[in-house]
């Protein structure tokens, strides 16, 4: 399933709803773009949330603390994120245009919130020489099984490097997952490949990939994409960064460096 939704009259881009839109990617994400000083609260009594600032500057507020969230774009490499279990209250105030990434879903485990920001992310340069140059990516993983084992959900950004690859070899596995795309351009664009189909990823386009269906991402030589991409661990299933089936035809790529 690949979309290419649109903010409504709220600024809310709507990715996926668990029991709605996409329901099987067992989600809830949304993008928040925001007016000047426009204030907007989330508290779930079911679900986790995590809070992705992709660009503008923003206060966040929860159990008697606030932080500042600042980004050009996702392009300057500097996420703050904030992480909370059910039943916490946040409040966000933000200047125009600011948009942040919400990602939900539910959980029973209690944890404590946790305040991401850029000196604790990460950022890993991989396929430099691989296959010639052409799986040239970087990389980086805010939360996943290793250091947040109480957490539901998986949250990362990868940035393909201009006419380069990355999720390759084609691969799959049984979580769902979710990209959203951004361009350093506005005109970028790539391609998302999901099973046997193809799709134009352009600057706000969605994928949500469900298990059985390979995927792989390109981008057009002269623009650099991110997208943002989220998993679901399931029931007694979380996912590993070794969690992937290679298409048995390419599975020799894995070999090659």
């Amino acid at each position: 399933m690949f979309d290419y939704p649109e903010f409504n009259s709220d600024g809310i881009l709507t990715l996926c709803e668990m029991g709605g839109k996409n329901a099987e990617m067992l989600m809830t994400i949304i993008v928040k773009r925001f007016k000047e000083n426009e204030t907007f609260e989330i508290l779930d009594v079911e679900c986790e949330t995590a809070f992705l600032i992709q660009r503008g500057n923003a206060a966040i507020s929860w159990n008697g603390r606030t932080e500042k969230m600042s980004r050009r774009d996702p392009f300057e490499k500097t996420p703050y994120c904030l992480h909370v279990p059910r039943n916490t209250k946040v409040s966000i105030t933000a200047s125009e245009g600011t948009e942040i990434l919400i990602q939900q879903t539910d959980n029973e485990r209690d944890f404590e919130p946790v305040f991401y920001t850029p000196d604790m992310c990460l950022y890993q340069e991989f396929g430099k020489g691989q296959w010639g140059g052409t799986g040239h990516r970087i990389c980086s993983t805010l939360f996943d099984y290793d250091n947040a084992p109480y957490s539901n959900m998986v949250l990362g950004e990868v940035f393909n490097q201009p006419g380069k690859w990355s999720s390759y070899p084609p691969h799959h596995h049984p979580q769902p997952e979710v990209y959203y795309y951004q361009f350093d351009k506005p005109q970028g664009f790539g391609a998302c490949f999901i099973g046997d189909n193809v799709f134009k990823s352009i600057h706000g386009s969605v994928a949500c990939i469900t298990d059985g269906n390979d995927h792989q991402q390109v981008v057009a030589p002269g623009y650099e994409m991110c997208y943002v991409w989220m998993i679901r661990h399931l029931e007694n299933d979380p996912w590993y960064k070794t969690t992937r089936f290679y298409a048995p035809e390419h599975e020799w790529l894995t070999r090659e460096n």
